[in-house]
Protein backbone atom coordinates (compact mmCIF):
# COMPACT_ATOMS: atom_id res chain seq x y z
CA UNK A 1 0.00 0.00 0.00
CA UNK A 2 1.36 3.29 -0.62
CA UNK A 3 0.36 6.81 0.27
CA UNK A 4 -1.71 9.59 -1.70
CA UNK A 5 0.12 11.45 -3.35
CA UNK A 6 0.24 15.56 -2.17
CA UNK A 7 -2.44 17.18 -4.22
CA UNK A 8 -0.30 19.49 -6.20
CA UNK A 9 1.66 16.35 -7.29
CA UNK A 10 -1.24 14.65 -8.11
CA UNK A 11 -2.55 18.09 -10.77
CA UNK A 12 0.71 18.56 -12.06
CA UNK A 13 0.60 14.44 -13.32
CA UNK A 14 -3.00 15.37 -14.83
CA UNK A 15 -1.79 18.32 -16.66
CA UNK A 16 1.45 16.77 -17.54
CA UNK A 17 -0.60 13.83 -18.98
CA UNK A 18 -2.60 16.51 -20.99
CA UNK A 19 0.42 17.67 -22.63
CA UNK A 20 1.91 14.31 -23.16
CA UNK A 21 -1.27 13.54 -24.99
CA UNK A 22 -1.57 16.57 -27.49
CA UNK A 23 -4.41 18.03 -25.78
CA UNK A 24 -2.52 20.66 -24.38
CA UNK A 25 0.01 21.58 -27.63
CA UNK A 26 2.82 24.26 -27.15
CA UNK A 27 2.38 27.70 -26.33
CA UNK A 28 -0.81 26.95 -25.52
CA UNK A 29 -2.11 28.52 -21.78
CA UNK A 30 -2.81 26.33 -19.07
CA UNK A 31 -5.09 26.43 -16.48
CA UNK A 32 -4.22 29.84 -13.76
CA UNK A 33 -3.94 29.15 -10.27
CA UNK A 34 -7.34 30.80 -9.99
CA UNK A 35 -8.79 27.78 -12.35
CA UNK A 36 -7.00 25.43 -10.49
CA UNK A 37 -8.48 26.50 -7.12
CA UNK A 38 -11.85 26.59 -8.34
CA UNK A 39 -11.55 23.02 -10.21
CA UNK A 40 -9.48 21.33 -7.51
CA UNK A 41 -10.88 22.69 -4.48
CA UNK A 42 -7.11 23.45 -3.47
CA UNK A 43 -5.29 26.65 -1.86
CA UNK A 44 -3.83 29.08 -4.36
CA UNK A 45 -0.59 27.98 -2.62
CA UNK A 46 -1.08 24.67 -3.65
CA UNK A 47 -2.36 25.82 -7.45
CA UNK A 48 1.01 28.22 -7.31
CA UNK A 49 3.10 24.53 -6.80
CA UNK A 50 1.24 22.92 -9.37
CA UNK A 51 2.26 25.45 -11.82
CA UNK A 52 6.06 25.48 -10.36
CA UNK A 53 6.58 21.96 -11.24
CA UNK A 54 5.87 22.11 -14.36
CA UNK A 55 7.89 24.72 -15.10
CA UNK A 56 10.87 23.69 -12.78
CA UNK A 57 10.40 20.16 -14.94
CA UNK A 58 10.84 22.47 -18.42
CA UNK A 59 6.73 20.93 -19.39
CA UNK A 60 6.05 24.74 -18.95
CA UNK A 61 7.38 28.41 -18.81
CA UNK A 62 5.91 31.76 -17.31
CA UNK A 63 5.15 34.61 -19.73
CA UNK A 64 4.71 37.85 -18.85
CA UNK A 65 0.88 39.00 -19.35
CA UNK A 66 -0.05 35.67 -20.96
CA UNK A 67 0.39 33.66 -17.76
CA UNK A 68 1.72 29.81 -17.93
CA UNK A 69 2.18 28.00 -21.29
CA UNK A 70 3.56 24.49 -22.54
CA UNK A 71 6.75 24.75 -23.38
CA UNK A 72 6.92 21.73 -25.25
CA UNK A 73 6.51 17.71 -24.81
CA UNK A 74 7.64 16.04 -22.10
CA UNK A 75 8.04 12.41 -20.81
CA UNK A 76 5.31 11.04 -18.78
CA UNK A 77 6.90 11.28 -15.53
CA UNK A 78 9.55 13.59 -15.11
CA UNK A 79 10.41 13.40 -11.67
CA UNK A 80 13.68 12.13 -10.19
CA UNK A 81 13.95 7.95 -10.46
CA UNK A 82 10.80 7.61 -13.15
CA UNK A 83 10.77 7.61 -16.78
CA UNK A 84 7.88 6.39 -19.15
CA UNK A 85 9.25 2.65 -19.17
CA UNK A 86 9.07 2.68 -15.50
CA UNK A 87 11.41 3.37 -12.13
CA UNK A 88 15.09 3.90 -12.73
CA UNK A 89 17.96 2.46 -10.68
CA UNK A 90 17.84 4.61 -7.56
CA UNK A 91 20.55 6.48 -6.44
CA UNK A 92 20.98 7.90 -2.66
CA UNK A 93 21.07 11.51 -5.00
CA UNK A 94 17.81 10.79 -6.50
CA UNK A 95 16.36 10.26 -3.11
CA UNK A 96 17.40 13.14 -1.28
CA UNK A 97 16.07 15.08 -4.24
CA UNK A 98 12.95 13.43 -3.84
CA UNK A 99 12.55 13.38 -0.23
CA UNK A 100 14.15 17.12 -0.21
CA UNK A 101 11.18 18.47 -2.32
CA UNK A 102 8.36 16.45 0.25
CA UNK A 103 9.65 18.24 2.89
CA UNK A 104 9.50 21.63 1.21
CA UNK A 105 6.29 20.92 0.24
CA UNK A 106 4.27 19.23 2.57
CA UNK A 107 6.66 19.93 5.96
CA UNK A 108 8.81 17.65 8.19
CA UNK A 109 6.01 16.02 9.30
CA UNK A 110 5.16 14.40 5.94
CA UNK A 111 8.26 13.28 5.65
CA UNK A 112 8.64 9.37 5.22
CA UNK A 113 10.69 6.96 3.53
CA UNK A 114 7.03 5.27 2.19
CA UNK A 115 5.98 8.57 0.77
CA UNK A 116 9.07 9.43 -0.50
CA UNK A 117 9.27 5.66 -2.14
CA UNK A 118 5.66 6.64 -3.09
CA UNK A 119 6.91 9.36 -4.83
CA UNK A 120 9.40 7.44 -6.93
CA UNK A 121 7.67 5.04 -7.92
CA UNK A 122 9.60 1.92 -6.03
CA UNK A 123 8.66 -0.11 -2.52
CA UNK A 124 10.16 1.23 0.60
CA UNK A 125 12.45 -2.04 1.00
CA UNK A 126 14.14 -0.82 -2.32
CA UNK A 127 15.09 3.00 -0.41
CA UNK A 128 16.22 0.75 2.47
CA UNK A 129 18.91 -0.66 0.51
CA UNK A 130 20.42 2.89 0.10
CA UNK A 131 18.95 4.83 3.48
CA UNK A 132 19.71 3.14 6.14
CA UNK A 133 16.42 5.22 7.96
CA UNK A 134 14.41 8.00 8.25
CA UNK A 135 17.66 9.83 10.92
CA UNK A 136 20.25 8.73 8.12
CA UNK A 137 17.53 10.66 5.09
CA UNK A 138 17.57 13.81 7.06
CA UNK A 139 21.33 13.97 7.91
CA UNK A 140 21.82 13.48 4.16
CA UNK A 141 19.31 16.07 3.09
CA UNK A 142 20.34 18.74 5.53
CA UNK A 143 23.58 17.98 4.17
CA UNK A 144 22.37 18.91 0.63
CA UNK A 145 21.03 21.83 1.80
CA UNK A 146 24.25 23.33 3.14
CA UNK A 147 25.58 22.33 -0.12
CA UNK A 148 23.31 24.68 -1.66
CA UNK A 149 24.65 27.77 -0.15
CA UNK A 150 28.14 27.70 -0.16
CA UNK A 151 30.39 29.87 1.96
CA UNK A 152 32.60 32.92 0.42
CA UNK A 153 36.14 31.42 -0.07
CA UNK A 154 38.46 33.34 0.23
CA UNK A 155 35.81 34.91 3.07
CA UNK A 156 34.96 38.44 3.89
CA UNK A 157 37.79 40.91 4.92
CA UNK A 158 37.21 40.74 9.08
CA UNK A 159 35.22 38.86 11.96
CA UNK A 160 31.84 40.88 11.78
CA UNK A 161 31.70 40.28 7.82
CA UNK A 162 32.04 36.94 8.21
CA UNK A 163 29.40 36.16 10.82
CA UNK A 164 27.08 38.31 8.64
CA UNK A 165 28.07 36.26 5.56
CA UNK A 166 27.15 32.89 7.64
CA UNK A 167 23.94 34.05 9.46
CA UNK A 168 22.00 35.11 5.62
CA UNK A 169 23.45 32.16 4.13
CA UNK A 170 22.05 30.00 7.05
CA UNK A 171 18.52 32.37 6.77
CA UNK A 172 18.29 32.14 3.32
CA UNK A 173 18.80 28.37 3.72
CA UNK A 174 16.09 27.72 6.09
CA UNK A 175 13.59 30.41 4.00
CA UNK A 176 13.92 27.32 0.91
CA UNK A 177 13.80 24.67 3.30
CA UNK A 178 11.42 25.80 6.25
CA UNK A 179 11.43 22.16 7.49
CA UNK A 180 15.27 22.55 8.25
CA UNK A 181 14.78 24.86 11.09
CA UNK A 182 12.80 21.40 12.65
CA UNK A 183 15.21 18.89 11.74
CA UNK A 184 18.48 20.27 13.85
CA UNK A 185 19.23 20.83 17.62
CA UNK A 186 21.62 22.12 19.81
CA UNK A 187 21.35 19.16 22.17
CA UNK A 188 20.62 16.65 19.12
CA UNK A 189 22.28 18.56 16.47
CA UNK A 190 22.76 17.35 12.70
CA UNK A 191 26.42 16.40 12.17
CA UNK A 192 26.22 16.44 8.52
CA UNK A 193 30.23 17.29 6.71
CA UNK A 194 28.78 20.51 5.16
CA UNK A 195 27.17 21.64 8.50
CA UNK A 196 30.17 20.81 10.68
CA UNK A 197 32.29 22.68 8.31
CA UNK A 198 30.34 25.72 8.21
CA UNK A 199 30.66 25.95 12.27
CA UNK A 200 34.42 25.36 11.66
CA UNK A 201 34.13 28.03 8.80
CA UNK A 202 32.47 30.60 11.44
CA UNK A 203 34.99 29.64 14.82
CA UNK A 204 37.78 30.60 11.99
CA UNK A 205 36.58 33.96 11.97
CA UNK A 206 36.46 34.06 15.72
CA UNK A 207 40.02 33.08 16.60
CA UNK A 208 43.04 34.98 17.52
CA UNK A 209 40.27 37.78 18.53
CA UNK A 210 41.58 37.06 22.50
CA UNK A 211 38.39 35.03 22.96
CA UNK A 212 38.53 31.95 25.15
CA UNK A 213 37.50 28.90 23.17
CA UNK A 214 33.84 28.18 25.50
CA UNK A 215 33.02 31.83 24.31
CA UNK A 216 33.70 31.19 20.68
CA UNK A 217 31.61 28.44 20.83
CA UNK A 218 29.14 30.76 22.54
CA UNK A 219 29.20 33.26 19.97
CA UNK A 220 28.76 30.65 17.39
CA UNK A 221 25.71 29.17 19.02
CA UNK A 222 23.64 32.36 20.09
CA UNK A 223 24.41 33.45 16.47
CA UNK A 224 22.80 29.94 15.27
CA UNK A 225 20.03 30.21 18.10
CA UNK A 226 19.00 33.60 16.34
CA UNK A 227 18.43 32.67 12.51
CA UNK A 228 17.01 29.05 13.93
CA UNK A 229 15.20 30.79 15.97
CA UNK A 230 12.95 32.42 13.65
CA UNK A 231 13.17 30.19 11.16
CA UNK A 232 11.37 27.77 13.07
CA UNK A 233 8.36 29.83 12.62
CA UNK A 234 8.83 29.53 8.63
CA UNK A 235 7.17 26.10 8.33
CA UNK A 236 4.27 27.06 10.19
CA UNK A 237 3.94 30.05 8.29
CA UNK A 238 3.99 27.45 5.13
CA UNK A 239 1.52 25.21 6.35
CA UNK A 240 -0.92 28.52 7.19
CA UNK A 241 -0.50 29.71 3.57
CA UNK A 242 -1.12 26.13 2.21
CA UNK A 243 -4.15 26.10 4.21
CA UNK A 244 -5.64 29.44 3.88
CA UNK A 245 -4.50 30.76 0.20
CA UNK A 246 -3.48 33.93 2.23
CA UNK A 247 0.06 34.68 3.15
CA UNK A 248 1.07 36.35 6.04
CA UNK A 249 1.32 39.81 4.17
CA UNK A 250 -2.10 39.60 2.92
CA UNK A 251 -3.04 38.66 6.12
CA UNK A 252 -1.43 41.19 8.36
CA UNK A 253 -3.40 44.05 5.71
CA UNK A 254 -7.04 42.07 6.53
CA UNK A 255 -6.10 41.82 10.36
CA UNK A 256 -3.58 43.99 11.13
CA UNK A 257 -0.67 43.45 13.98
CA UNK A 258 -2.67 42.53 17.43
CA UNK A 259 -0.03 43.20 19.48
CA UNK A 260 0.10 46.47 17.68
CA UNK A 261 -3.50 47.09 17.63
CA UNK A 262 -4.92 46.04 21.12
CA UNK A 263 -6.27 48.96 22.14
CA UNK A 264 -5.53 48.72 26.13
CA UNK A 265 -1.81 48.53 24.35
CA UNK A 266 -2.27 51.77 22.81
CA UNK A 267 -3.89 53.28 25.80
CA UNK A 268 -0.93 52.59 27.67
CA UNK A 269 1.88 53.42 24.98
CA UNK A 270 0.19 56.08 22.39
CA UNK A 271 3.69 55.22 20.08
CA UNK A 272 2.71 52.00 19.15
CA UNK A 273 -0.17 53.86 16.63
CA UNK A 274 3.00 54.99 14.54
CA UNK A 275 4.63 51.80 14.38
CA UNK A 276 3.77 50.53 10.88
CA UNK A 277 2.31 47.03 10.65
CA UNK A 278 4.65 44.95 8.73
CA UNK A 279 7.47 45.67 11.59
CA UNK A 280 6.76 41.96 12.69
CA UNK A 281 7.71 40.29 9.22
CA UNK A 282 10.30 37.40 10.07
CA UNK A 283 13.15 39.34 7.84
CA UNK A 284 12.66 42.47 9.44
CA UNK A 285 13.15 41.09 13.28
CA UNK A 286 16.38 38.48 11.47
CA UNK A 287 17.73 41.81 10.15
CA UNK A 288 17.45 43.72 13.85
CA UNK A 289 18.55 40.45 15.95
CA UNK A 290 21.64 40.10 13.82
CA UNK A 291 22.89 43.73 13.98
CA UNK A 292 21.86 43.90 17.75
CA UNK A 293 24.11 40.34 18.22
CA UNK A 294 26.77 41.99 15.84
CA UNK A 295 27.08 44.86 18.00
CA UNK A 296 26.97 43.02 21.02
CA UNK A 297 29.86 40.65 19.81
CA UNK A 298 31.86 44.07 19.24
CA UNK A 299 31.85 44.75 22.43
CA UNK A 300 32.68 41.63 24.00
CA UNK A 301 35.96 41.24 21.21
CA UNK A 302 36.84 45.16 22.59
CA UNK A 303 36.48 43.99 26.29
CA UNK A 304 39.29 40.87 25.53
CA UNK A 305 41.50 43.43 23.55
CA UNK A 306 41.55 46.03 26.11
CA UNK A 307 42.56 42.78 29.04
CA UNK A 308 45.23 42.02 26.98
CA UNK A 309 46.42 45.28 26.84
CA UNK A 310 45.90 45.93 30.70
CA UNK A 311 43.68 48.57 30.15
CA UNK A 312 40.94 49.03 33.15
CA UNK A 313 37.79 48.20 32.86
Amino acid sequence: MTDTPSPYLRIAAELRERIVSGELTAGERLPSTRQIVREHGVAMATASKVLAVLCQEGSARAVPGVGTVVEGPVPPDPRPGRTAAGPQRLSVAAIVRTATALADADGLTALSLRRTAADLGVTTMALYRHVPGKAQLLLMMADAAFAEFPLPEPPPHGWRARLDAAARMQWAMFRRHPWLAQATSFTRPLLSPRALAHGEWVLRALDGLGLDPVTMIHVHAVLAAHVRGLAANLETEAEAVQDTGIDDTEWMDRHGTPALTSPRLAAALPLLASVPEHSLDLDTLFEFGLARLLDGIAVLIGDAADARRGAPG
